[in-house]
């Protein structure tokens, strides 16, 4: 379930009254269509919505189909009340694994060049509305992963203007979204 926004707008970094409850924490773990019914409220949620959507959709035609999204930024804040304006993107970042296709560094080199609308988060935000990154599951170092986490984490659980903390969401890269983009499209 995707708690209320707080009196800030934004999602709460933790439910109850103890921060340090693990099962607790953001991100909350939730189904693209949590995101979409508590989302998409207005046309330019929708808009968002369809192009996030049509992202993930080309993720899994390239072979990405282990993983989860984290999803942040004005997208899952009140920024309507909060700044008078709708959200211009969603904020996502995709951990998963290469595609087995891509396991060799000159495959997955290849792959990165030649799917700009992927990789490339400007690329992706002009064809998806989507501020998107990546994260490579399959390079097997702890150190790198920790530092990606923390990095993501550090930079998703605080709006950049006011530093408040803030919680975010965490959605499966598998699900196939068809019934959701049947549902935005109706």
């Amino acid at each position: 379930m995707i708690p209320s926004h707080n009196e800030s707008g934004v999602l709460p970094p933790f439910l109850g009254n103890n921060p340090a409850a693990q099962a607790a924490m953001a991100p909350y773990r939730v189904s693209l269509l949590e995101v979409v019914s508590r989302f998409g409220t207005t046309p330019e949620r929708i808009k968002i919505l369809s192009g996030f959507i049509a992202y993930r959709d080309e993720l899994r035609k390239v072979g990405f189909l282990n993983g989860f999204q984290w999803l942040d930024g004005s997208f899952v804040e009140n920024v309507e009340v909060t700044q008078c304006r709708p959200p211009a993107d969603i904020d996502i970042v995709t951990f998963s694994y290469r595609p087995e296709q891509y396991k060799d560094e000159g495959q997955w080199v290849g792959l990165i060049e030649s799917r700009p609308d992927l990789f490339d988060p400007e690329v992706a935000r002009d064809k998806f509305h989507c501020d998107a990154y990546f994260v490579d599951l399959s390079l097997g170092m702890p150190g790198y992963l920790i530092d990606q986490t923390k990095y993501w984490f550090g930079l998703f659980s605080h709006q950049r203007v006011s530093s408040v903390w803030k919680g975010m969401l965490e959605i499966p890269l598998t699900n196939d979204d068809s019934d959701v983009a049947a549902l935005l499209s109706a």
